[in-house]
């Protein structure tokens, strides 16, 4: 198992695949008749660890094919595709799936990332982790993923070191709850606010980081980080490959995110 870590941190330092290596799918049984899977990249002396909720309807369709786990979807999603960047700040990272009574078309969407059934699922991932390394816990989500980043923020009964919010959905929406409207006050763990000048995605304008800051009234530290440029948007405003997905910014933006997790 160490040199199996060894080595696998060494190809993550040489920007070498190393998926059958350092990726593990982790199957954890929640609800009653209910499984979270979610992706587990570990690399050899972790300071934290960090759980990450893709954004859209969140069906990564996470599965494993001879011990090498596969994404089916959203692979462009912002924190999907920087989770190995994560890993080399020195972060062990979870990658969030949808429930396995959630793998439809509709997925998380219709209210579920606010869910209690949501929180249960996840407070299963936290305990599961605290069980085996005793690290802080952060939760991470982008656009959508935002929304169940924040809810578990408020409701976790396992508790959460920190939060970090990006591309924040801020603005009502039928398909979910606003991070705008929910008890914010009630957060009470540093968060940090990541957002794009540019981002064009009609229910996270960049506007929405500050207003999400001014309502967290408990939380030790907040801060506000806006970052512009970064490569031509390849794909819708609210998709990954986008300024709404940090698009040539990977590098800096996970930089600074993990600066904050580590320094708090």
């Amino acid at each position: 198992m160490e040199t199996m870590k060894a080595l696998c941190a060494l190809l993550l330092l040489t920007g070498i695949s190393s998926n059958a290596l350092c990726e593990k799918l982790i199957t954890l049984h929640t609800r009653e008749g209910v499984e979270q899977r979610f992706l587990l990249l570990t690399p050899e002396s972790p300071r934290a660890s960090v759980i990450l909720f893709a954004g859209g309807n969140g069906v990564l369709g996470l599965s494993s094919f001879f011990g090498s786990p596969t994404i089916r979807r959203y692979k462009n999603n912002f924190l999907v595709r920087t989770r190995k960047r994560f890993v080399k700040q020195g972060l062990q990272v979870a990658v969030i799936d949808a429930p396995s009574d959630r793998q439809g078309k509709r997925g998380m969407l219709d209210g579920f990332r606010s869910s209690r059934d949501h929180v249960e699922d996840i407070d299963h991932v936290i305990r599961y982790l605290k069980e085996r390394w005793n690290l802080p816990i952060w939760l991470v989500g982008t656009s959508r993923g935002t929304e169940s980043a924040a809810n578990l923020a408020i409701h976790s009964k396992e508790g959460i070191d920190g939060l970090v919010l990006t591309s924040s959905m801020s603005r009502p929406n039928r398909a979910g709850t606003a991070v705008t409207e929910m008890a914010l006050e009630k957060i009470d763990v540093p968060t940090l606010i990541v957002a794009h000048s540019d981002d064009e995605c009609p229910k996270t304008p960049p506007e929405g980081a500050h207003e999400i800051s001014r309502r967290l009234t408990r939380s030790p530290k907040v801060e506000v980080r806006m970052f512009s440029g970064g490569d031509r948007p390849q794909s819708k405003p609210c998709g990954g490959r986008s300024y709404h997905g940090f698009l040539g910014l990977e590098e800096e933006v996970v930089r600074s995110i993990s600066r904050f997790i580590l320094s708090n």
